[in-house]
């Protein structure tokens, strides 16, 4: 097995892509604007996993219930990561777009520069650099 899509349900799929481009730089893969449901999913370029949107009218389909994830509400038991060689610049550049500040960048006892802020929708999305290895 291998990890494809990290799937994000959302109340609106162009406003969370436009986020992610503002705020983490990320570049738009794919958006479905057919009927029956246009702008229903949305896609990212994030590397080999997919990062995607969908609308939550769509767990249904599924037949799946969903808490919403909203600011100002606990964050879903869930966080992204997304890896960068300057977390102090990506911190920053995150809360220029619209980013919500939740931990400022911080050296882990493990070599890791890390900090956490929340998407528009309060999921909890961490910047970081990579673990270090050892050689």
């Amino acid at each position: 097995m291998k990890l494809g899509y990290v799937l994000l349900y959302v109340p609106d799929v162009v406003a969370a892509i436009e986020f992610y481009e503002r705020a983490f730089g990320l570049k738009r893969r794919f958006l479905y604007t057919d009927e029956p449901m246009p702008n229903s999913y949305g896609e990212m370029e994030t590397g080999s996993t997919v990062l995607g949107f969908v609308i939550r009218e769509m767990a249904a389909q599924h037949r799946a219930t969903i808490a919403e994830s909203a600011v100002g509400q606990p964050s879903p038991p869930m966080e992204l990561a997304f890896l960068t060689d300057d977390v102090p610049a990506a911190y920053a550049h995150a809360l220029a777009g619209g980013a919500i500040a939740v931990l400022p960048p911080e050296q882990k006892p493990w070599g890791q520069i890390v900090a956490y802020v929340l998407d528009l929708h309060g999921f909890l999305i961490e910047l970081c650099t990579p673990i270090p290895t050892s050689a």
